[in-house]
């Protein structure tokens, strides 16, 4: 085979996503018909049609559909590779966007702050990541590394550093009969109708949020079900429900008509640095050893 160029590679990519020509050029900052050149050479490299085209779409060929599948996650890697690499001879710099649900404690903007002062090449963004999908910023590649809920079962996701374990609160109307006590037991939920998430969170993220059953195996009623933590307190406040909350995010979203009750007999919360295997660079390894000091000295 007559040696392949990183170019057309690019170019089929671009258009895999796209599946529009004038799109993918757009991309790649090159002409459309630049890119029906380069898939041109492509093919005739492979001996094969990898893309239909006709005037109303584009689509990729059963032999274009099993190039993607290989390619992809090797290009990337290249990618990866070859910015580790820059990023190793130049110093940690760039930019690194780090996802956070609820609220950024004093823990991960300490880690934030730590790692500007040993990396001040490399400027970091904050970015809040909805509460009903922890993980689809992290693949999708909007944020590089994300602080999230545990528990986290992606396979595809590297879980860092684990941090801030600390019991549950449980989320009550002030007015509520647990708004008066000290501290619950985890068998109290059975009298509450525990709010949920809906959304791209998986399954055994959710019930993790929200258990259908105490401990001791009795019912909890289920509530209604929100995508945000700020929708989810709207419903505390007008008695549709209580919320289990980490303890972090009970503190920050303290307000007068809404009480946060610990709870013992549950696995404690906690947080979560995660990155995706495959897109990891000296970036994001970086971030988590600052924000594991951080979390040693506290």
């Amino acid at each position: 085979m007559s040696s392949l160029d990183a170019r057309e590679l690019e170019a089929f990519l671009a258009l895999a996503d796209e599946l529009h020509f004038g799109r993918a050029g757009e991309r790649l900052y090159v002409s459309q018909s630049r890119v029906s050149q380069l898939l041109r050479s492509l093919e005739s490299k492979v001996g094969a049609r990898l893309v239909d085209r006709t005037s109303r779409r584009v689509r990729l060929t059963p032999l274009g559909e099993q190039l993607l599948a290989g390619l992809r996650p090797a290009f990337d890697a290249i990618v990866e590779t070859i910015e580790e690499v820059r990023d190793v001879a130049r110093g940690v710099g760039g930019l690194l966007r780090i996802g956070f649900q609820g609220t950024a404690d004093d823990q991960i903007m300490n880690a934030v702050a730590l790692f500007q002062s040993r990396y001040p090449d490399c400027a970091t963004e904050i970015v809040e990541i909805p509460f009903s999908d922890p993980f689809g910023p992290v693949r999708r590649r909007e944020v590089d590394t994300a602080v999230v809920l545990m528990p986290v079962q992606e396979s595809e996701l590297v879980v860092g550093q684990v941090f801030s374990r600390q019991p549950q609160s449980l989320a009550v109307p002030s007015r509520h009969p647990f708004a008066k006590r000290n501290a619950l037991d985890a068998e109290d939920l059975a009298a509450c109708s525990l709010i949920g998430v809906h959304g791209a969170a998986p399954e055994y993220w959710r019930r993790a949020q929200a258990p259908a059953a105490t401990p001791g195996g009795v019912p909890i009623s289920t509530g209604p079900s929100v995508s945000t933590l700020q929708e989810g307190l709207a419903l505390v406040q007008a008695d549709r429900g209580a919320m289990l909350l980490c303890h972090p995010t009970a503190d920050y979203y303290g307000r007068r008509a809404v009480t946060f009750v610990p709870v013992t007999g549950l696995q404690d919360s906690s947080l979560a640095l995660v990155w995706h295997r495959h897109h990891e660079t000296a970036r994001t390894r970086a971030f988590s050893q600052a924000l594991a000091a951080v979390a040693d000295a506290g």
